[in-house]
């Protein structure tokens, strides 16, 4: 074990050695399952019997009202968080650079926290905060406010309100992370110079910090719209399963996984499960090319 250590490490060691484990990592738990999928999608799979149907998954998925439900939902929920999770954040983690705000660590923390809470936790507190009952505590703040309870998770835009705000709560101190390790990159030299040029605050937002932290906004922003599709966890919680009224916070994944695990279907989850991975390629590739990603940058 130590010669073999001594060569891996060694200087004589071929490139394809140290290549190798990524190649196999990616090829066992990305490749093999993609193909899998792809392959399970083409058949309908039942206990002991795999039978070759061609596109009919597919071509029943475009007929599914309940697919077009949770498509449309999954689509809401991914819009919904792009212009909350992104801008927010951003305006916190400049407030975090700027010397406006003291115990800068105590903040980031007490931002961060919700992150590390379990989705299981969270959902449930959410559930109950959004009760449609009077001690439910949004209906607590309504009554303080004069207003009737509201039967939060009965209705689709409330419970998309809901979804929300339980993401935010979630997920604004970890894009906020991503934005001062972006705002770490930008030489303070720069806002200098804008300082001697006469720049006041908004003028050194716009045209010095926005360009310099475009990569990291691209880089929330494409993780963002996977994430918002693929969002699963937080509805299944906030309704406890996947039985909401009318479907209003059915999901895409929460679809498969209604289709594949609770009904045994698995051949027709798998085609749920390729038309979301299409959806996310297409949308993060078209963004990616609108944000000049793969341009070549002059010299």
């Amino acid at each position: 074990m130590k010669k073999f250590k001594k060569f891996f490490y060694s200087q004589k060691a071929a490139p394809w050695v140290f290549v190798l484990p990524f190649i196999l990592s990616f090829a066992i738990f990305w490749i093999y399952p993609l193909f899998s999928a792809f392959k399970m999608s083409f058949e309908s799979i039942k206990p002991g019997q795999i039978e070759w149907v061609g596109i009919s998954n597919y071509t029943k998925l475009l007929r599914d009202s309940a697919f077009h439900i949770a498509l449309k939902n999954s689509a809401t929920y991914m819009i919904g968080t792009l212009v909350l999770l992104i801008p927010f954040p951003m305006l916190f983690a400049v407030l975090m650079d700027s010397r406006l705000v003291k115990a800068k660590g105590l903040w980031k923390a007490i931002l961060y926290i919700p992150a590390l809470t379990s989705v299981v936790i969270s959902g449930t507190l959410f559930r109950l905060m959004f009760s449609e009952y009077s001690t439910g505590q949004m209906n607590v703040l309504m009554e303080l406010l004069g207003k009737a309870p509201v039967a939060w998770l009965k209705n689709g835009t409330t419970g998309m309100i809901a979804l929300l705000i339980l993401a935010c709560w979630r997920w604004t101190g970890v894009n906020m992370l991503y934005f001062v390790s972006g705002l770490k990159g930008i030489d303070g030299a720069l806002y200098e110079s804008a300082d001697i040029d006469g720049a006041n605050s908004w003028q050194k937002f716009r045209y010095v910090t926005l360009p310099l932290l475009k990569p990291t906004s691209i880089y929330v922003l494409t993780i963002s719209v996977y994430a918002g599709l693929a969002m699963f966890l937080e509805s299944f919680m906030l309704w406890n399963g996947n039985s909401s009224p009318k479907n209003i916070g059915l999901t895409i994944v929460g679809y498969l996984y209604k289709r594949g695990i609770e009904r045994n279907q698995m051949g027709y989850a798998a085609a749920v499960g390729v038309v979301l991975l299409v959806i996310a390629l297409i949308i993060n590739f078209v963004q990616l090319i609108l944000n000049g990603t793969f341009k070549k940058e002059e010299r």
